[in-house]
């Protein structure tokens, strides 16, 4: 059994981490706030804009290639994997090292597959393993602004269409709640939705008027709309970031309650018995005078 100097250490320790985790848990409630609203007032508009690419790609009939949207054998894949730049999220990073493994050594197997890792978890583990990774990028979490966000799209587009890539494919973390973010494997280039519309040739539910041209307004638009997709699934990925930061902190700081609680119990035990064990010495020290 410990005695009472070592439960007392371990208590004022726990009590320590308690306070550094609830610390931990306000800072990342307070950049969850911030990240979601960004999120939320994303999503309304990469949807529309997509839902306007979509219907007028699908009123063309076909009529215009789209370079992004050419289908071609796989044999050179980019996977863009998003993590965080910190620790102590939670299994936030170690999912997405592992969707991204195994969609490198299952599905992509035998392929020529780099991988573009984004945040410093990523860049660090594909980094000492050796894995083909390009990393001019992965400081993109220090502070998330479209611009430079917009780059790293730009890199993947451009490969694409220098057929660098056959295929370009984001692992990221899809926030949905505080509490839930949901691992996403999502393809981003070819553009598939694009693809199904023109060569199915459905009719638009709204008729535009394009000017200049609907060519200008495509070559225009497309880019826009992939540049968009990319920038929500970073910002997805942050907010789900300090969300699982938040949630992980939260269980954290119960813990060490409970911990402390245990402890504190097993202080008073302790005491308890050594005040009794120093009474019955007492005792047995003044029957033994009297005795004599």
């Amino acid at each position: 059994m410990a005695n009472l100097k070592e439960v007392k250490q371990r208590i004022t320790s726990v009590s320590s981490t308690q306070q550094i985790t609830k610390a931990m848990k306000m800072v990342a409630a307070a950049k969850l706030r911030r990240a979601q609203d960004r999120i939320i007032k994303m999503r309304p508009y990469s949807q529309k804009l997509t839902s306007i690419l979509d219907e007028v790609v699908s009123a063309m009939g076909g009529e215009l290639e789209i370079a992004f949207a050419e289908q071609r054998a796989v044999q050179n894949v980019l996977v863009v994997s998003m993590t965080s730049d910190k620790g102590l999220c939670g299994a936030f990073n170690s999912n997405i090292m592992k969707a991204t493994v195994s969609l490198v050594e299952k599905e992509y197997k035998g392929k020529n597959v780099t991988i573009l890792p984004l945040g410093k978890k990523a860049f660090e583990f594909f980094t000492r393993r050796n894995y083909n990774a390009k990393t001019d990028f992965y400081e993109v979490f220090s502070d998330v602004k479209y611009d430079e966000v917009r780059v790293i799209a730009e890199y993947a587009m451009n490969g694409f269409l220098s057929k660098q890539f056959d295929r370009v494919v984001l692992v990221y973390n899809h926030f949905r709640n505080v509490a839930t973010q949901d691992i996403t494997v999502e393809q981003f280039l070819p553009m598939g939705g694009v693809k199904d519309l023109t060569s199915k040739g459905k009719t638009a539910s709204t008729d535009y008027i394009l000017e200049p041209s609907k060519e200008y307004v495509i070559r225009d638009l497309v880019p826009t709309a992939l540049k968009t997709q990319f920038y929500k699934a970073v910002l997805d990925s942050n907010a789900s970031e300090h969300g699982a930061r938040m949630t992980s902190m939260d269980k954290a700081t119960e813990n060490a309650n409970e911990l402390l609680k245990e402890l504190k119990l097993m202080y008073n035990r302790n005491r308890q018995a050594a005040i009794t064990n120093e009474i019955l010495e007492i005792v047995a020290g003044a029957n033994a005078l009297e005795g004599s």
